[in-house]
């Protein structure tokens, strides 16, 4: 065992009751136990991207924010995710996130679990590291933050996750992971100091020292790279059937979804971990070579099927953008599985993209779920008959609004 893994296998039976959602589950209200739902209360932002100064009140269940195109809804949905998980699924340096003219940035979150109250504030500068507090006090690394309030996120940007690079879909298991295991955030954190280190040894001249001082890394690469090959193959065999039955909702079962992993390692951890060093010494050559490290979970992939069809490769944008939501909605399970709460559901300007029966679809799917929504109009053919709290953002103000047009 540790090498050779065959095709991604589905979760038992035991699993899968275990983790799907019942089939009786329309007859029961989930709201009715908010101990099972993690939800953010209140949401303040102060000079962070057009906003001057605004507090957000949210519903425990669904929550839409309308508005026009660039007033401020995703930067909204944003300040949320970023709350969460430390992480800006649009701005690649902190600057971006600070109001025009603004040195600094504040936001800040209330929010109820089912251990209870917890508070996060992170203020964001253009020139230093974010600081975060949790309950008033600071933490140390921005590592601690992922975890006190778990979130799930889904704008246009994500139909990457489906149709572009394998570092998409990896970046899709580490965001999600991270929140749900210390241990995996921590691997992940010193498996990439690991990594960069070996690089930049297999770019030495002397070949020689490089020999002598590869086994070192090789050792330590190994042991972390089989903590994160583990708990990824895990997420992924939950991920599977929970993915396959939400995109049949949300496509009426015309199609079925299917997954595999390119890992290709299984087995124990300290059998994963030897596999892993013997591709590495085999690989040495070819390393030396090109100046980089071809062997590890750096490398790994997922391939995403519909009716057996590489999605993307052959999927159209509508079948793309269905199976991204799907991993998106089984994503919450997991997190549902693994904690006893569903997470915060963010879903930025996705419903425009969607036929109605599908917008139907998708919110009947978030029922139980703290949900928020942004959309630039909100139809009362589709939120009409659903409970929701509704607010509207024009220029970077709130503006409250108490039925749907």
């Amino acid at each position: 065992m540790g090498k050779g893994a065959p095709p991604l296998p589905r979760a038992s039976v035991k699993e899968v009751c275990l983790i799907t959602i019942s089939k009786n589950r329309g007859k029961v209200n989930r709201r009715e136990n908010l101990n099972e739902i993690m939800r953010i209360k209140t949401l303040r932002v102060k000079n962070f991207r057009n906003y001057a100064e605004e507090e957000f009140s949210f519903g425990d269940g669904l929550n839409v924010i309308r508005g026009a195109n660039a007033q401020g809804k995703t930067n909204a949905a944003e300040a949320v995710f970023l709350l969460c998980t430390g992480y800006s699924p649009r701005a690649t340096k902190d600057n971006q996130l600070v109001k025009r003219g603004e040195e600094r940035a504040e936001i800040a979150c209330r929010a109820e679990s089912r251990y209870g109250e917890i508070s996060i504030e992170m203020e964001i500068s253009r020139s230093e590291k974010k600081s975060v507090k949790i309950n008033g006090t600071p933490i140390l690394r921005l590592g601690e933050l992922p975890g006190n309030v778990y979130s799930v996120f889904f704008n246009p940007n994500e139909l990457k996750l489906v149709k572009e690079s394998p570092e998409d879909r990896r970046r899709f298991m580490n965001i999600s992971l991270s929140q749900m295991s210390r241990n995996y955030l921590f691997s992940l954190n010193r498996y990439n100091k690991i990594l960069q280190q070996r690089n930049n040894l297999l770019k030495e001249s002397d070949r020689l020292l490089v020999r002598e001082t590869l086994p070192v890394w090789d050792a330590e690469f190994s042991k972390y790279a089989a903590k994160i090959i583990l708990l990824r193959n895990e997420f992924l065999k939950m991920l599977a059937p929970l993915a396959e039955e939400a995109h049949a909702c949300l496509s009426g079962g015309k199609e079925k979804l299917t997954m595999a992993s390119e890992s290709g390692y299984y087995g124990t951890e300290a059998e994963v971990a030897d596999a892993v060093k013997e591709d590495l010494k085999t690989a040495f050559e070819k390393d030396i070579r090109l100046g980089f490290t071809t062997v590890g979970p750096h490398r790994d992939d997922m391939k995403l099927f519909l009716d057996g069809e590489d999605v993307r490769l052959y999927g159209s944008q509508g079948q793309q953008r269905t199976v991204a939501l799907a991993l998106k909605m089984a994503e919450t399970e997991i997190f549902k599985a693994r904690s006893g709460e569903y997470p915060v559901l963010v879903l930025d300007d996705v419903l425009s993209e969607l036929d109605k029966v599908r917008q139907r679809r998708l919110l009947k799917k978030t029922d139980g779920i703290q949900t928020i929504v942004t959309c630039t109009h909100a139809e009362k053919s589709v939120f009409g008959s659903l409970p929701c709290k509704k607010m509207t953002v024009v220029s970077g103000k709130l503006k409250k609004s108490s039925s749907v047009d």
